[in-house]
């Protein structure tokens, strides 16, 4: 049995490293190369991207000490009677960057926000994952679509998470209906 499962393993073995050559032309060597599908849609829509988001700002703060943060923001709101939106996310992020640029450029979306809210982005990102505020709003091991929302109260008491910003998508951005719709829905109630 042993002999038969050296023979066998050889014999494949064998079969594995055998290649099929051609004639090759004679002065010309054998191209060695690994050739690689090269996907030119999807380097561009990348290189696009990242073009994008070097031209987007940048509102994430791996070196806030986003606990401090949020405890003043919870005093701003409170002191003037808003709601707080926590965006989750990072500069890495694409979509991220997107949202928050979106609602920054529409005079409609950002008059709701300013007049409902006191705004926060929370890092998320290699350099600070900011682990323990996360803890307090959302289990950090389930799995989140960036960004995502947290909603609270003027006293810092949680009343929503939008773990699946997707849903305000429309195409390539965000849908304004959407979006005012999600920030109408959790401003303070008057």
């Amino acid at each position: 049995m042993k002999k038969l499962s050296i023979i066998a393993f050889l014999g494949l073995s064998a079969i594995a490293f055998s290649q099929e050559t051609k004639n090759v032309p004679e002065g010309r060597e054998k191209d060695k190369t690994l050739l690689v599908k090269t996907d030119h849609a999807e380097l561009d829509a990348k290189k696009k991207a990242g073009e994008e988001k070097a031209k987007l700002p940048k509102p994430y703060d791996p070196k806030a000490n986003a606990e401090a943060d949020i405890n003043k923001v919870i005093a701003k709101a409170k002191k003037e009677g808003k709601n707080i939106i926590i965006q989750a996310g990072g500069n890495w992020c694409i979509w991220c960057l997107r949202f928050n640029n979106f609602v920054q450029s529409t005079p409609e979306l950002k008059e709701t926000v300013d007049k409902n809210y006191v705004y926060y982005h929370l890092n998320y990102s290699p350099d600070n994952k900011n682990e323990k505020v996360f803890s307090k709003y959302v289990n950090i091991k389930e799995e989140l679509g960036y960004p995502f929302f947290i909603v609270l109260d003027k006293n810092g008491k949680m009343i929503h998470v939008l773990k699946d910003s997707s849903v305000l998508e429309e195409g390539k951005g965000y849908s304004k209906e959407k979006v005012k719709e999600f920030f109408t829905q959790w401003a303070p109630k008057s």
